[in-house]
């Protein structure tokens, strides 16, 4: 693979991250912002940018999300539970949410 297709595919994932997370917070912004662990004024400026910036944003060649697992334990718990698929996601939803970013941690304290 070379690095142009790689590049041009991270954009097309941020472009796409980027659309997910407003969408996300124009249906429910609260679970939206509990969910990607946002500050109350990153959901504001995520939510109000044009889908120029949103384009310009994406056009980085550093993928703006990223797994919110910094401890391997937690995903190979989440990968190796044999529980009920239905226990599993609850599982999955308490695990992602008990671990805050940096950024979140920053913004709340």
């Amino acid at each position: 693979m070379n690095i142009d297709s790689l590049l041009e595919d991270i954009q097309d994932i941020n472009l796409s991250y980027l659309l997910l997370v407003q969408r996300l917070l124009n249906e429910d912004r609260a679970t939206a912002m509990f969910r990607l662990k946002l500050s109350e004024s990153m959901a504001d400026l995520l939510a109000s940018l044009s889908i120029k910036q949103l384009g310009q944003l994406s056009r980085t060649n550093q993928l703006l999300c990223r797994l919110c697992f910094d401890n391997p334990e937690q995903l190979l718990k989440l990968t190796n539970d044999p529980r009920e698929q239905g226990l599993g996601q609850t599982h999955a939803a308490l695990l992602m949410a008990s671990v805050p970013t940096a950024s979140f941690a920053q913004a709340r304290g």
